[in-house]
């Protein structure tokens, strides 16, 4: 029986590229435990080069990577948690610097839009606040905008 052969490394990131953006730092992640030293393996410094053509090829692109996850992120959570996650994926801070203005333009917005969907309605009691203010905290809103969502007026 024949043995499989390996995919390179070349072929799992353009696999990878052609699913969604990724950033460097998240690709490198997922092509690191293919360009080990070993038999059957790439050696590591392959993947430094192979991210740099890539990155030059137009192919790879932190910025675009930024893009999407605005654009996939942007009606369901606050600045905060968009944040943490561009950081988790490895995006440099110049980059989430400049996104950043942008998103908390729309975040009050948002942030209303969120609640209705969840909840609709003023909170009755101290409790029934406190989870709405949780709710809205777990999608990254920061207490300012949770203060004014949940502050009554003529539109909630």
């Amino acid at each position: 029986m024949r043995k499989k052969p390996e995919l390179g490394l070349r072929t799992r990131a353009l696999q990878y590229l052609a699913r969604r953006e990724y950033s460097r730092a998240e690709l490198r992640g997922k092509l690191q435990p293919y360009a080990q030293a070993g038999d059957e393996f790439e050696p590591p410094e392959n993947l430094d080069a192979l991210l740099d053509d890539l990155t030059a090829r137009g192919w790879l692109s932190d910025a675009r990577a930024v893009t999407q996850l605005l654009h996939a992120k942007r009606s369901r959570f606050g600045t905060q948690r968009i944040a943490h996650e561009l950081r988790q994926k490895g995006i440099a801070e110049e980059l989430i610097g400049a996104a950043l203005p942008a998103l908390k333009e729309s975040e009050l917005e948002t942030a209303r839009e969120v609640w209705q969907r969840k909840f609709g309605a003023l909170p009755q009691d101290a409790r029934e606040k406190a989870r709405q203010m949780r709710f809205l905290q777990s999608r990254g809103f920061g207490f300012e905008v949770i203060f004014q969502v949940l502050r009554p007026t003529e539109e909630n």
